[in-house]
């Protein structure tokens, strides 16, 4: 008396299994979109660039010991300085921050980042140093700003 087997043979496990991982490769691309978080990764690395900017710029005036108008050298660029930190145009925190791949729009004693193919709430603000305030408040240092929540759709 003979035995018959039954059930599936290795080749047909792994063909079901090939094809499985090629429907896998073509459907996982349209149900994620990964655009949007390499987005605010983006614009995370930028505020992270414009603090370190202008933390290194204001270091660098005080180890001078100038004033908080004096411009300071960084990298063979001069960075012009209102209240110890950058200022918030081409020449003072886009010249420390040495970003690139964004849109830069300047607006009076503040200026936005945004990432290329960023709306508008997927930004960057950095507002310069205010040397008018009083002694001790937020607004006497720069400070750098991301829209809570981030959405870079």
């Amino acid at each position: 008396m003979k035995k018959q087997q039954s059930g599936f043979t290795m080749i047909e496990l792994i063909m079901v299994i090939v094809i499985l991982g090629i429907l896998a490769a073509f459907a996982l691309p349209r149900f994620a979109d990964f655009g949007a978080d390499a987005r605010e990764s983006t614009v995370q690395g930028i505020a992270g660039s414009l603090r370190s900017a202008s933390a290194i710029a204001h270091a660098a005036q005080l180890a001078a010991g100038d004033s908080g108008a004096d411009p300071v050298i960084l990298e063979n660029v001069s960075i012009t300085m209102v209240g110890g930190y950058p200022t918030a145009d081409a020449t003072g925190i886009v010249a420390a921050a040495q970003v690139d791949g964004v849109d830069v729009t300047p607006g009076t004693g503040t200026i936005t980042f945004t990432p290329n193919g960023g709306g508008s709430s997927c930004q960057v603000t950095y507002t310069a140093a205010d040397p008018s305030a009083a002694a001790g408040s937020a607004a006497r240092a720069a400070s750098v700003t991301v829209p809570d929540p981030l959405n870079c759709n």
